[in-house]
Formats: structure tokens, C-alpha cells, sequence
């Protein structure tokens, strides 16, 4: 998991993110996010498992590296099918460690809720990313219309008028 963790590239991208908070931003919450707090390592296990349970058999016949797919196979003698469920589990259970760092951590307390949200909102795009399929990959349709309604036709969410 480590070098799965390493190679699925969020903790970079968590860190990458906070430079545009600009005002916000110290060094105290650089050094942070550089020394894998649990809510950016959950964020990684999240994306490396979705990754893998969604793209393992593309990879495959490219000739990749093993999956987090393949290595619970071999590691536990089950099925494809138990692996991913087993994996999917899993994935459910980031969500659970995401809120609790979130809402109640040490973290939480001491930290702009600015910075966790942004943390937060990455996990939720690779979610949407694969929700559907590889959607990073092979983007189709489905892709394109969600970034399209989030990016260019939001919904308004303004109170109506009496």
C-alpha cells in the first residue's frame, strides 16, 4: 500500500492545492501536509483503491504494475469479484475515517477548515472521477457533463423570493 499510496500522487496534489490559498497559507500548514496527516493519507488510500478496483483489468493488459485488486487476490486466495468487494469496503470506510478528521481530530481544531475542505474536495473528485467508471482515463460523457454542470451551468442554490 505504501508505494501504492506514493504512486497514486494525492499528497502532492493536497499540497499543490494549498499554494492557492495564499493569505491563509502558513508555513505551520505546509509542514502539516508534508508529514501525511491521516485525513491526506486516508484521501491517498481512497484514490489508489478506487484507481485500482476501476482500472486494474485496463492496466493489466497494458503490462502495469499489480493492483491493489491483485494483491488481495493473491495476498487472501479469493476471486476478482471478492477482492473488489473486499476493496470496495474499504473505500466506504475512508469516508467514515474522512469525517471523523474532519469534524473531531486534533486536526480539525487546530487547522483552517479552508485547508481540510480542500483535502475533502479532492477526495470528492477522484469519487466522481471513478464513481462511473475510469472517467480519468477513457473520459466520456458522463465525465465531461459532470465538470460541465459544476464548472460552466451551476445550478443556483439562492433562496426564492417571497
Amino acid at each position: 500500500m505504501g508505494v501504492g499510496l506514493t504512486s497514486a500522487a494525492t499528497s502532492v496534489l493536497n499540497v499543490t492545492s494549498l499554494v492557492g490559498m495564499e493569505d491563509a497559507l502558513t508555513p505551520e500548514i505546509f509542514n502539516w501536509a508534508f508529514n501525511n496527516p491521516k485525513i491526506i493519507v486516508v484521501g491517498s488510500i481512497h484514490a489508489r483503491l478506487f484507481d485500482d478496483i476501476i482500472s486494474h483489468k485496463f492496466e493489466q493488459e497494458r503490462g502495469h504494475s499489480a493492483s491493489a485488486v491483485e494483491c488481495y487476490m493473491r495476498e487472501y486466495g479469493v476471486s476478482e469479484k471478492e477482492a473488489c468487494n473486499e476493496l470496495k469496503i474499504q473505500v466506504d470506510n475512508v469516508w467514515k475515517d474522512m469525517n471523523h478528521e474532519m469534524i473531531f481530530s486534533e486536526t480539525s481544531k487546530f487547522f483552517p477548515m479552508s485547508v481540510l475542505t480542500r483535502v475533502l474536495n479532492l477526495t470528492r473528485g477522484t469519487e466522481f472521477m471513478y464513481k462511473a467508471g475510469d472517467g480519468y482515463t477513457h473520459v466520456g460523457q458522463a465525465t465531461k457533463d459532470g465538470i460541465k454542470s459544476l464548472l460552466i451551468d451551476p445550478i443556483s442554490i439562492s433562496a426564492p423570493e417571497n
